[in-house]
């Protein structure tokens, strides 16, 4: 997993998911490829293939999740308190700053079509 974003980014993170408890191992821990994957519980080793067929699923799951209108619009909001803040004095002032900032970041960051 890229420690930076937390995006999936090796098939260790798709290994890791497949079933719980200590089941693999590699075989050169410094050299992490699908050659020295070590299935140690008598299980069947996955196919490269499902590793990394596995591995793309996660990223473009991920991807979808992160990089969507969703999650820049959730990054763009301001702080509950901030919107709480500008609905109280919008209401005492009768200003529409809470509803002009929800609609600025819903027009920067529309849904797609």
């Amino acid at each position: 997993m890229d420690f930076n974003t937390g995006r999936p980014d090796h098939i260790e993170d798709y290994i890791v998911n497949l079933k719980t408890g200590c089941w693999f191992e590699w075989t050169d821990p410094n050299n992490k490829i699908y050659a020295n994957l070590n299935i140690v519980d008598g299980t069947t080793k996955p196919t490269e293939k499902e590793c990394t067929d596995g591995l793309a699923a996660m990223q473009a799951a991920w991807d979808l999740e992160n990089d969507s209108y969703k999650s820049q619009r959730r990054a763009a909001y301001p702080s509950q308190e901030e919107q709480w803040d500008m609905q109280y004095w919008d209401q005492v002032n009768g200003t529409t700053t809470w509803k002009d900032a929800i609609a600025k970041v819903k027009s920067d960051y529309p849904k797609p079509s």
